[in-house]
């Protein structure tokens, strides 16, 4: 009979944890691979999993003045996503958020956002740098981070409906506020509302992504205690 030390299954937990726990950015182009092994980058590492600013040159992808698509591949049953924005070429500040009301995300594969709008009060010209920062956020309550650098283009366009739809049974809805201990979501069928209006593709199930998976109240507390630090870009 094997016995297991406390080190040993802590070890075995957290193996489980990095295998399980991730996500990659399918559009814009990420960073870097950080899934990749050997690669010594890590997505526990704020704020771009380890991945440096201008590690690749050519790694940077044209997005239209007015905010481009955002293609996820996620990996959990449900995740909570913040998406930020910071202007530069080796961007370690990411204070703009194109998320101020975070989402709530159901289900495992392909979540594509046909437009991702800008601020209202940031103005960007033909050839300005920036770099986006997807945050994620499961049950365990760690956030997991990556990024894409991109060039914003006066004749860039976004992603075509052919190329952006939702995997079946993936949908998001956004968390708009907290109201006497109870965090209430708009657009169960991934098409948001209110400051930051975007449309998600096809496929979408139609659920409250999670209420639907039975999200424990105190990780869904205490998430939305954090949502300031997250659409400010600081890390944990």
């Amino acid at each position: 009979m094997v016995q297991l030390t406390t080190t040993t299954l802590a070890g075995l937990l957290t193996t489980v944890q990095l295998a399980t726990a991730h996500f990659s950015i399918d559009y814009p182009s990420w960073r870097a691979n950080s899934l990749q092994s050997g690669s010594g980058f890590s997505q526990w590492v704020y704020p771009c999993a380890g991945v440096p600013g201008g590690l690749s040159t050519t790694n940077r992808t044209d997005w239209p003045l007015t905010g481009g698509s955002l293609k996820l591949d996620l990996h959990h049953p449900w995740t909570y996503v913040f998406v930020n924005l910071g202007l530069g070429e080796n961007v370690t500040n990411f204070n703009y958020t194109l998320t101020p009301n975070f989402w709530n995300e159901t289900g495992n594969g392909t979540l594509c956002i046909p437009s991702m709008p800008l601020p209202a009060d940031l103005t960007v010209t033909d050839g300005t740098k920036a770099s986006l920062q997807v945050v994620t956020l499961g049950d365990s309550g760690s956030a997991l981070y990556n990024c894409a650098d991109i060039t914003f283009r006066s004749n860039a366009t976004s992603l075509p409906s052919s190329d952006c739809a939702n995997s079946p049974g993936v949908s998001y809805a956004v968390v708009n506020q907290e109201v006497n201990g109870t965090t209430t979501s708009s657009s169960a069928n991934g098409t948001t509302s209110g400051s930051g209006n975007s449309t998600g593709g096809s496929g979408t199930s139609g659920k409250n992504s999670g209420a639907a998976m039975g999200v424990d109240m105190v990780v869904m507390t205490s998430v939305v205690g954090l949502v300031v630090a997250f659409v400010a870009g600081m890390g944990l």
